[in-house]
């Protein structure tokens, strides 16, 4: 029955493109439009679905949280948290292991290095654990899991309607968009979100689709005002601020001082916490389960104190109590802490949500502990409101935690719709920013991905540089000498098989020098030395080398400091024992194919036998292109002689693998002509894209 829809719907997208002719740009504002509309309803979903498991966990949904959790027994204080992150964490363990965390460096990285695809799969798996991870006790937000859900979201439609990579990387971040505008109610900052952060682009032809979509978003919401409150800000802000003396601008530059250090300590103790639970090695469930017992012991052991409930679940119901200053100076001021433990336990032992909205309570809390010390030093004649310090910390730890200040200060802006706000909000993100960035070059959001070895300050060339290995590319079939070679043979060897360096080695294979025909043009002038002299008195001593773990940035760099054509690759430095040779031609054709994209492409295949691995490229004619198909019912139960694709459609099935298999392990065939497919089976073929179009349309594919 899937099979049949999926088909219908392939139907239906070839008939629409081909009766109804629009031109590009109309395309892409009609997609962004709809874009809006799903991520919408996405929001909207996505609510409901914590509002109903929050009833199911503690029975309780809307405001009145906080109440409802100083009356439930202690025990499943304990418990709620617990079963939560561990239902959570085999949800994510067995689905979709990018659905853990935060979301946000998963789409970041969507679209910087694979060209904005996301899985479909990311939507439903994140949906439900979010929801649940915050539903039952979770100290998270649900703004990351909704720019992630939109964004998969958004890849989706893309990948269904075969948009080009470039438009594709727009279309997410639309979905990013979308997903700030309709949490927030503020379209202006989701834009500015989705330039900022997502894309890294603030080109003029990305901002239509991306206003389209914030709006739309926007509009969505307000259609429903029962389940996001319509047209009403996010936060109730209790005060109309107004700047009453030029002496208060001080306190904002120390309060951008402060949220700073309060953003990079969440940073810090958010990447120590994944640290310590990846260190450990326990099965996810016991790990979820030892974190959720640690999270509602804390919230349990702090029953008695009159803050122990505020880093429950989302914490929007708090935040507003410290701008109305309800709160007590020591309460604001513990919470700072519990919630970086809270926040950093519930996503390192397995959970699912955001840390936009952690960070806004961090920098309430902070601003609000900074605002009441105020009151006590500033004169009467300068009245001082801890609320709108602690509305301006909110903004400025965002801006702290996520290195984008002009996203922070539009966000608070469109929450208070005051522009008396503005200049001591400006001041302090600008200095917030600035000092969490000097002190710490990744953000919340780039931190992750450094991690994985992805430098998104490199930029997305040196980023694919940095992410493949000399062993992806290296050559161990290497020319080398014994040490003890005589001089006629070295010059005997490098003349008949035509090559220009040779690599002296022990008997152990261990690398000693290198020897070039700079090397023996020199002897050659020398009259008699050719009689003495063996391959030990030629070589060169001082190589530069790499390791096959060394990646091709690191490459290059050699390259640069060196005129050889070639590196020998050595186990390790201290051994030295030769593996093989990567050339200046492989690595500068790889970031041709990789990142220029000058005309070639490039199919990587990995051979090997039980002594060695090989992984190499295969260069692929201009005009050619490579697809992984899966096999349609109409294909089924036929061979590859029978289908005769080559002469049918002038392609090639280049492997064939079954998808039942886990991905994460090789399962490729060579194509056997005789071979019966199956539906569950997946051939890669490669050929001109138009006739690959064609035998995509012939089998329903």
């Amino acid at each position: 029955m899937i099979t049949d829809f999926k088909k219908s719907l392939l139907r239906f997208r070839n008939s629409f493109f081909e009766y109804v002719q629009v031109g590009e740009n109309t395309s892409v504002i009609i997609v962004a439009t709809v874009i809006g509309i799903l991520t919408g309803f996405g929001a909207i979903g996505f609510r409901l679905l914590i509002d109903a498991f929050q009833h199911l966990a503690i029975q309780e949904t809307g405001t009145n949280i906080l109440e409802r959790l100083n009356t439930i027994p202690w025990y499943m204080i304990l418990l709620i948290p617990c079963a939560g992150i561990v239902i959570v964490s085999l949800i994510v363990h067995f689905f979709a292991r990018e659905a853990k965390g935060h979301g946000v460096p998963e789409v970041m990285e969507a679209v910087a290095l694979q060209g904005g695809r996301i899985r479909p799969r990311v939507v439903a798996v994140k949906t439900l654990a979010s929801a649940l991870t915050i539903a039952t006790g979770g100290s998270v937000g649900r703004e990351g899991p909704i720019v992630q859900i939109g964004s998969a979201i958004s890849s989706s439609l893309g990948q269904f309607l075969r948009v080009p990579e470039e438009r594709l990387r727009v279309l997410v971040g639309c979905g990013a968009a979308g997903g700030i505008a309709a949490t927030f109610n503020a379209p202006v900052a989701g834009v500015m979100f989705a330039i900022e952060i997502i894309l890294g682009n603030y080109a003029i032809a990305t901002l239509t689709p991306l206003i389209l979509s914030s709006v739309t978003a926007t509009v969505i919401c307000h259609a429903f005002p029962s389940i996001t409150g319509g047209n009403i800000r996010a936060f109730a802000i209790p005060f109309e601020y107004r700047l009453v003396s030029a002496w208060e601008i001080p306190s904002f530059f120390l309060l951008g001082i402060l949220s700073a250090f309060t953003a990079l300590a969440f940073i810090v103790l958010l990447y120590k916490s994944e640290d310590l639970f990846d260190w450990i090695k326990l099965p996810v469930w016991i790990k979820a389960m030892a974190g959720g017992l640690l999270i509602g012991a804390m919230y349990l052991g702090m029953r008695h104190f009159p803050g122990h409930a505020h880093c429950w679940g989302i914490g929007y119901e708090s935040i507003e109590m410290a701008m109305r200053g309800e709160m007590l100076w020591y309460v604001v001021l513990a919470l700072v802490g519990l919630k970086l433990l809270a926040t950093s336990i519930s996503i390192g032992a397995g959970g699912s949500g955001g840390i936009f909205a952690p960070s806004l309570f961090l920098g309430a809390m902070t601003g609000g502990f900074f605002g009441m010390l105020l009151e006590d030093f500033y004169p009467a004649s300068i009245p001082i409101m801890s609320g709108a310090y602690a509305l301006v910390g909110m903004g400025a730890v965002v801006a702290g935690t996520t290195h984008a200040p002009i996203t922070a200060i539009l966000i608070i802006f469109e929450l208070t719709g005051d522009y008396q706000i503005i200049l001591p909000l400006m001041i302090s993100c600008v200095i917030a920013s600035l000092i969490a960035s000097r002190l710490k070059q990744d953000s919340i959001y780039t931190q992750k991905l450094s991690r994985r070895g992805i430098n998104l300050h490199l930029g997305v060339e040196a980023s694919i540089m940095k992410a493949t290995k000399v062993k992806d590319l290296m050559i161990r079939d290497v020319p080398t000498v014994s040490l003890k070679a005589q001089f006629r043979d070295v010059l005997n060897r490098m003349l008949e098989e035509n090559i220009h360096e040779l690599y002296a080695v022990d008997d152990d294979g261990c690398l000693k020098g290198v020897i070039t025909l700079n090397d023996i043009k020199t002897v050659l002038n020398e009259v008699g030395l050719d009689e003495v002299l063996i391959a030990a008195d030629l070589m060169e001593t001082t190589v530069a080398m790499v390791t096959p773990e060394n990646n091709m940035l690191e490459c290059m760099n050699r390259f640069g400091a060196s005129d050889s054509g070639e590196l020998p690759v050595v186990s390790d430095t201290t051994s030295r024992k030769l593996e093989g040779i990567v050339t200046r031609r492989s690595v500068f054709l790889l970031y041709n194919r990789e990142v220029l994209r000058q005309g070639t492409l490039g199919l990587k295949y990995i051979s090997g036998t039980k002594e060695a691995e090989r992984r190499d490229y295969v260069e692929i004619p201009e005009n050619h292109s490579v697809d992984i198909l899966g096999v349609s019912r109409k294909m089924a139960g036929q061979s590859l002689k029978e289908l005769d694709l080559r002469k049918r459609f002038q392609i090639n099935v280049v492997s064939i693998k079954n998808r039942r298999y886990d991905h994460r392990r090789p399962n490729s065939d060579i194509p056997n002509p005789d071979r019966k497919l199956k539906v569950t089976d997946t051939i890669v073929v490669v050929g001109p894209q138009p006739a690959i179009d064609n035998f995509k349309k012939e089998f329903g594919l």
